[in-house]
């Protein structure tokens, strides 16, 4: 099995559910805690590249710093990321890579099926 690595929050209960998925498969993760070792720029754009998605579709648009910043009325990719990278807390949960190909596990079916 290819290394398998997943963005994880243990406060969350989806990213909580999803190493519970992996370690029911004997899967060992490469675990990143990424509101303690925030991924940089280039981290995030390299998961967006494998998510085939854009910044503003991985944003927690709940948070409270996701309207303090007005951030639905920002386009700009790059200037997203750099608040990502500023804020982690804003990236949603749990992100899993696989090799070129990662999924966000909301639903937990998004990691079954990367793992098939």
């Amino acid at each position: 099995m290819q290394n398998i690595e997943i963005w994880h929050n243990p406060q969350c209960s989806k990213s909580r559910n999803a190493m519970e998925l992996l370690d029911a498969k004997g899967i060992n993760a490469n675990v990143v805690k990424y509101l303690e070792n925030t991924p940089t720029k280039e981290q995030i754009k390299d998961v967006l590249k494998k998510l085939n998605m854009k910044a503003s579709e991985i944003l927690r648009t709940g948070e409270e710093i996701y309207k303090e910043l007005n951030l639905e009325q920002i386009n700009d990719e790059d200037k997203l990321i750099e608040i990502m990278v500023e804020n982690p807390i804003l990236i949603e949960r749990p992100i899993i890579i696989k090799g070129d190909i990662a999924v966000i596990a909301r639903p937990i079916e998004n990691l079954e099926e990367l793992l098939k």
